[in-house]
């Protein structure tokens, strides 16, 4: 019986790859490593920093020829996740569009999330 294909666990707009290739480089640096961490008045914070190798239970994905590599722990809440980067007369910043992301606090800042379920 054939296994149906993996989801990416997050995937990055065009906007948000061309930006995420541009701070790479200009780092010196091959991997994007995206997760989240208990943090803040809503529970979660997303996190996103360079790295040089995965680790052996990081998850990879590439995509939008960005190599992103996501912590093993982190993978359930960001499941199906859209990375965008967007620039206003204000501001420049990476938003994440989370389906398992239920409530924000009110500085948008931190998150709550569940843990993705498995399909039936």
């Amino acid at each position: 019986m054939a296994r149906r294909p993996r989801p990416k666990v997050v995937t990055l707009t065009d906007a948000a790859a061309a930006q995420v290739r541009e701070l790479m480089t200009e780092n010196g640096v091959g991997f994007l490593r995206v997760g989240v961490k208990n943090a803040g008045c809503a529970g979660m914070e997303y996190t996103m920093s360079y790295a040089d190798a995965a680790d052996p239970m990081d998850e990879r994905v590439d995509d939008n020829g960005v190599s992103i590599i996501i912590d093993a722990k982190a993978v359930l809440f960001l499941l199906g996740s859209v990375i965008d980067y967007e620039i206003s007369p204000m501001h420049s910043k990476f938003t994440f569009s989370n389906p398992n992301q239920t409530d924000a606090c009110g500085c948008g800042e931190s998150v709550t999330i569940v843990p993705a379920q498995a399909a039936e």
